[in-house]
C-alpha cells in the first residue's frame, strides 16, 4: 500500500512537473506569435486608416475633377453659344453687305442715268444761246378761274401746230392774274392757271413734260396798267412762249428777218382774247375769291 502511494505520488509529481513545463513551453511558443499577431493588427489598423485617407483624397480629387469637368462643359457651352451668335452676326452682316451692294448697284445705275441726263442737259445748255423766241400766245382766263376756255384751247392748238415740226424747242408757261385780291392768293391762282395749260399741252398734244417750264407770277408784269375792267381782263392770262433752236440757221441766213414769228411779242404789245363762254364763269371757281370790280 505504501509502495502504491509512493508510486502515485511520484507519478503525480511527474505529471505536475510535466504540466508546468508544458504551460511554460506554450507561453514561450505563443508569445512571439501573439506579438506578430498584434503587429499585424496594428499594421492592419494603420493600413485601414491609410486606405480611408486615400479614399478621402480620391473623393476630393474626384470632386475637383467633376467640378473642373462641369466648368469646362459650361465654358464649352458658352463658347458654342458665342460661336452661334457670331455665325448669326456674320450671316446678318453678309445679308447687309448684299443689300448694300444692291443699293450701291442701284445708285450706280441711277448715277449713270443722271449722268446721261446731265450730259444731255449740258448739251442743251451749251447751245442755250441758239434758242430764240419762235412764237407766243396769251391765253385768257375768266375772273377767279383757272380752267381753260374753248377759246384758250384753240389758241394752244394753233401754237402746237407751229411747234410740231421743230426738234429742239422748249415752252415757257407764265401764269398771271389781275390786281384784285391778296398777293399770295393771286400767286397761287396764277400757278393753277399755268398748270392747267401744262396739263392740256401734255395730255392733249403729248408735249414732253421736260420741254415745259412753268411759273406763276401773280399780278406781276401787267399787260396794261389800270384798274378798269378791260385792263384787268387783259392781265388775267397765261403767256405761252415757244423757244426753238431749229430756226437759228434760217434766221442767220435772213429767211426770218425779224428773228421770230410771234403773235405775242411782249406785255406792252399783248392782245388777248376776252371772249367769254356761256356758263364758264362758274366753272372751277376758287373759294374765297374777292368780288370782281
Amino acid at each position: 500500500m505504501k509502495g502504491f502511494l509512493a508510486t502515485t505520488c511520484i507519478v503525480t509529481g511527474a505529471l505536475l512537473a510535466a504540466g508546468c513545463a508544458t504551460k511554460k513551453y506554450v507561453r514561450n511558443t505563443t508569445a512571439p506569435v501573439q506579438a506578430k499577431v498584434d503587429q499585424v493588427g496594428e499594421q492592419t489598423n494603420r493600413n485601414s486608416q491609410s486606405i480611408e485617407d486615400t479614399r478621402t483624397q480620391v473623393k476630393q480629387v474626384d470632386e475637383k475633377a467633376q467640378s473642373g469637368i462641369s466648368a469646362a462643359q459650361e465654358r464649352a457651352s458658352t463658347a458654342d453659344q458665342h460661336a452661334a451668335t457670331a455665325d448669326q452676326h456674320a450671316a446678318t452682316a453678309d445679308q447687309h453687305a448684299g443689300e448694300a451692294m444692291n443699293r450701291a448697284q442701284q445708285a450706280a445705275q441711277s448715277a449713270d442715268q443722271a449722268n446721261r441726263g446731265l450730259d444731255g442737259l449740258r448739251q442743251v445748255v451749251s447751245n442755250i444761246d441758239d434758242y430764240k423766241l419762235q412764237s407766243s400766245v396769251a391765253v385768257p382766263f375768266k375772273f377767279n378761274q383757272y380752267k381753260l376756255t374753248p377759246d384758250g384751247q384753240q389758241e394752244l392748238d394753233k401754237l402746237v401746230d407751229e411747234v410740231k415740226p421743230d426738234k429742239r424747242f422748249f415752252i415757257a408757261v407764265e401764269g398771271y392774274t389781275d390786281n384784285i385780291g391778296a398777293k399770295e392768293y393771286n400767286e397761287a391762282l396764277s400757278r393753277r392757271r399755268a398748270d392747267s395749260v401744262v396739263q392740256y399741252l401734255v395730255a392733249k398734244h403729248d408735249i414732253p413734260i421736260y420741254r415745259i417750264h412753268m411759273v406763276g407770277l401773280g399780278e406781276e408784269k401787267p399787260v396794261e396798267e389800270g384798274k378798269n375792267r378791260a385792263a384787268r381782263a387783259k392781265n388775267r392770262r397765261v403767256e405761252v412762249k415757244v423757244f426753238s433752236a431749229d430756226q437759228v440757221t434760217a434766221s442767220l441766213s435772213g429767211s426770218q428777218a425779224n428773228g421770230s414769228a410771234s403773235r405775242f411779242s411782249g406785255p406792252d404789245a399783248a392782245t388777248t382774247n376776252t371772249t367769254t363762254t356761256p356758263g364758264a364763269a362758274n366753272q372751277n371757281s376758287t373759294p374765297g375769291a374777292p368780288p370782281q370790280q
